[in-house]
C-alpha cells in the first residue's frame, strides 16, 4: 500500500511554503500520495488517514508559535504518531537560542522522533540538500 503524507503549514513570507513545496514535489516523485494543506487557509482535515503528518511553522515574535500554527493542533484534538516539524526562521531576529524554537516546541508537544528541521530563511541552496536528508529520514523512519 502506498504511503499517505500530510505537509500542513504556515507561511506569510513564502519561506516555509517553499520548504513545504520541495517536500511535496520530492514526494511525488517517489510516488507518494501527499496533500499540501495551508494552516488558517483551508478548510479543517481529518490527519487521521495520513501515514505520517508534516507540519511546518516560522516562528513569530520572541520565539512564539503562531496563532494560526496552535489552531490548527487544536482542530486536530489529538496527537498523532508520526509527526514532523519543520520550521524557518531568521537567526538575526533572537539569534541561535529562538532560532526555530516554534519548530522545536511542536515536535517536543507531539513526541516527534525526529529533530525539527531548521532553515534559515529560504530552502535555497546548500539548503535543499538538508530538506531532503530530514525528510528521506523521517519516511524511512530513520
Amino acid at each position: 500500500m502506498k504511503a499517505k503524507v500530510l505537509i500542513a503549514y504556515l507561511s506569510y513570507s513564502g519561506n516555509t511554503k517553499e520548504v513545504a513545496e520541495l517536500l511535496a514535489e520530492w514526494m511525488e516523485e517517489q510516488e507518494i500520495d501527499v496533500d499540501l494543506h495551508l494552516i488558517g487557509i483551508d478548510p479543517p482535515i481529518d490527519v487521521s488517514q495520513y501515514d505520517r503528518i508534516f507540519i511546518g511553522t516560522f516562528t513569530w515574535e520572541s520565539g512564539s508559535t503562531p496563532d494560526e500554527v496552535k489552531d490548527f493542533v487544536l482542530e486536530v484534538g489529538y496527537k498523532p504518531e508520526g509527526v514532523a516539524v519543520f520550521g524557518t526562521g531568521d537567526t538575526q531576529f533572537g539569534g541561535d537560542a529562538l532560532f526555530c524554537h516554534a519548530a522545536e516546541k511542536l515536535a517536543k508537544f507531539y513526541h516527534s522522533k525526529w529533530e525539527p528541521l531548521k532553515i534559515e530563511q529560504s530552502p535555497r541552496g546548500s539548503q535543499e540538500e538538508s530538506v531532503q536528508a530530514w525528510m528521506k529520514g523521517v519516511l524511512m523512519g530513520e
